[in-house]
């Protein structure tokens, strides 16, 4: 009796012989490459039907954070945010938590030598901290413990502060102060000098080697770190007001927080497209699609739009926000920060939800596509035996 062949007895089916007889295995691999392509495609499909886009699908729900959690007041003119390090700027000092908001820690002038109690905006950049303060521009080294008043130039009450690396630009009723190494050299430009359009500067922004200076008489841009200025105002380019309290920028979209909305630019300041945002608008911030604002006397304290300005939902105490005053706000880590006349108000971003299971059509294609494969499979190795 003939003996097995043992590479096959091992296996319930017949072993199929590589190609020995026009190709079938080539064919073989042809059919199921062609049935992968079009399965890919259908999936492709139905993922694309179903996915979440990057906006926020749901509403922000927000809790309120007071003096009784640390704050050294409710009133909050700025905040600033990196990992769970949250820094609010109150009228009585500089707030500072280390957990996410859950408490914080309030310095002073009496206490740790801030220039004043009222600090009207705060940054970090490194090491580094940088309160804007009502008398003086502070800086410290060392988490707030101690502070060292900047001569920077500027004048008056300090109103905001940007710092990006070693870059840090400061705006003051005595212009736009400039510092290259970290607050150690400063340059100041005022009115009348340069160009820039009037010497109170109530917001500042960089993006690249162009500078941004918010004043009460329109917005100064500079490509050349402050040497010369051009302003774009009303009456020029559309900007919503002359009042510029807040900015963001990125490449040639500027965005301009006035007391007539919030304008936005993409051709680098030419033109201002206005949008209203229930109110004046005091600082905003743009994440992703998403633009914030903080919003002043139209009932609301916050408005975002996820789509370009052309609509925006509103926020309240009603949502949890501490006042319908807001005066500044940011976004970092899946958090929104916003600073109220109530408090510092702390929203978690919606996590955009994971496609789904296949659709029901894309199931349906897919079965159909494996009942092809498997006619074609057939048909493959009878016509080749």
């Amino acid at each position: 009796m003939k003996q097995p062949n043992p590479s096959t007895a091992a296996v319930g089916r017949r072993t199929p012989r590589l190609d020995t007889r026009g190709g079938r295995t080539s064919k073989i691999f042809e059919i199921m490459a062609s049935f992968r392509t079009a399965l890919l495609a259908t999936a492709a499909s139905a993922l694309s039907l179903t996915a979440t886009p990057a906006a926020l699908a749901n509403p922000l729900t927000f809790t309120n954070k007071t003096t009784t959690d640390g704050l050294g007041s409710n009133n909050v003119r700025g905040v600033y945010a990196n990992g769970n390090t949250i820094y609010a700027a109150t009228t009585n000092g500089l707030s500072i938590s280390s957990n996410g908001g859950t408490s914080f820690t309030n310095y002073t002038q009496a206490n740790n030598g801030l220039a004043n109690n009222q600090v009207n905006g705060v940054y970090a950049s490194g090491s580094n901290i940088y309160a804007a303060t009502s008398n003086g521009f502070s800086i410290s080294t060392n988490g707030g413990l101690n502070w060292t008043t900047a001569s920077t130039g500027g004048g008056g009450a300090f109103q905001g502060v940007f710092a990006s690396g070693s870059s840090v630009y400061v705006a003051s009723q005595g212009g736009a102060s400039i510092s290259l190494n970290s607050g150690t050299n400063w340059s100041t430009t005022n009115i009348g000098t340069n160009g820039l359009a009037n010497g109170e500067v109530f917001s500042v922004y960089a993006d690249g080697s162009t500078i941004y200076a918010g004043t009460n008489s329109g917005l100064s841009i500079s490509t050349n770190g402050g040497s010369s200025w051009t302003n774009r105002t009303s009456s020029n380019s559309g900007l919503g007001n002359n009042n510029v309290n807040g900015l963001y920028a990125s490449g040639n979209t500027i965005y301009a927080a006035t007391n007539g909305g919030l304008s936005i630019s993409t051709n680098g300041g030419s033109t201002f497209t206005n949008y209203n945002v229930n109110g004046l608008a005091l600082g905003l911030y743009v994440s992703g699609n998403n633009i914030y604002v903080s919003t002043f006397a139209g009932g609301t304290s916050l408005a975002v739009s996820s789509n370009g300005g052309s609509s925006f939902t509103t926020y309240s105490t009603t949502s949890g926000l501490g006042s319908n005053t807001g005066r500044g706000v940011f976004v970092s880590g899946g958090s929104v920060y916003a600073a109220t006349d109530g408090g510092l108000s702390i929203a978690q971003l919606p996590a955009s939800p994971a496609p789904g299971p296949l659709p029901l059509f894309g199931a349906a294609s897919a079965f159909g596509f494996s009942r092809k494969l498997r006619r074609r499979l057939r048909a493959a190795a009878s016509t080749s035996c």
